[in-house]
C-alpha cells in the first residue's frame, strides 16, 4: 500500500489485513519500488501523487520490472488522468473519496482476474497456501482465523528467522494493533492446537527462549 497519507494508508491497509491479507506500507516513490524490489507482492495500492517520484513513473518502472497487479488511487477525476493510468500499466483505478471496502473487493477482484501463481509452503504434511489464503493438514482443510492466518504467514514465510513477539506483532498486524506477548502466545497456543501433531513437541512453530518463536521450515 504506497499514499504519502498516514492517516489514509494505515485506515486502507487495517481493512485489507481485517480481509486477510498481508500488508506493507510505503510513503513515496522510491519506498514502493524499494520494497516491492525486497518481497515481491501479490499485488499494489498505488497513489498517483508521491513525494520523490510520481505514481506514474512508479507504475512504469515496476511495469518494465514485473507483471505484478497494480491498482492506482487519486483524487484526479478527469477521464484523461485515467486514461493516462491504465496507460503507464494499471490494472485498475479508483478515484478518492471511495469506499475502503469497495477497494477491498477490486484488489480481491484484480487478484482473481491476474490469476497469480499459488504460492505453497509445505513441511511436515501441512500445506499453507499463501495465495488461497488456506491450510491444510494431510490434506484436510484447516479453519483458521485472519489473525492466525497471518501470524501464520509470516512465520512460514521466514524459516528459521527468530522473531520477538513485539516485531511479529507489528509484521503481522499492523501498527494499529497492540498486542500483549500473551496474545501472541494465546495465537501461537491455537496455532500449534490445530496444526501439531504433539502440541507438547511442537514441530512447526517453535519456542524460541528468551526471544519469541520461529518456523522450523523444511530445511531448518
Amino acid at each position: 500500500m504506497v499514499d504519502d497519507n498516514e492517516r489514509t494508508r494505515e485506515a486502507i491497509a487495517l481493512y485489507l489485513r481485517h480481509a486477510g491479507y498481508a500488508v506493507d506500507l510505503a510513503a513515496t516513490g522510491p519506498e514502493a519500488l524499494g520494497a516491492a524490489a525486497a518481497r515481491t507482492p501479490d499485488l499494489i495500492v498505488l497513489d498517483l501523487m508521491l513525494p520523490g517520484l510520481g505514481g506514474l513513473d512508479v507504475c512504469r518502472t515496476l511495469r518494465a520490472r514485473t507483471d505484478v497487479p497494480i491498482i492506482m488511487v487519486t483524487a484526479k477525476t478527469m477521464e484523461e488522468d485515467k486514461l493516462e493510468g491504465l496507460r503507464s500499466g494499471a490494472d485498475d483505478y479508483v478515484t478518492k473519496p471511495f469506499s475502503p471496502r469497495e477497494l477491498v473487493a477490486r484488489v480481491a477482484t484484480v487478484l482473481r482476474r491476474a490469476g497469480r501463481a499459488a504460492r505453497v509452503i509445505a513441511v511436515a504434511g501441512v500445506e499453507i497456501d499463501l495465495t488461497a489464503r488456506e491450510v491444510r493438514r494431510d490434506g484436510v482443510a484447516i479453519p483458521m482465523t485472519p489473525a492466525e492466518f497471518r501470524l501464520l504467514e509470516v512465520l512460514a514465510s521466514t524459516p528459521g528467522r527468530a522473531w520477538m513477539r513485539t516485531d511479529l506483532a507489528e509484521r503481522a498486524f499492523g501498527h494499529e494493533y497492540e498486542a500483549l506477548d500473551r496474545t501472541i502466545d494465546a495465537h501461537v497456543m491455537n496455532l500449534r492446537r490445530k496444526l501439531e501433531r504433539d502440541r507438547a513437541n511442537p514441530e512447526l512453530i517453535q519456542t524460541v527462549f528468551g526471544v519469541g518463536y520461529r518456523f522450523k521450515g523444511s530445511d531448518a
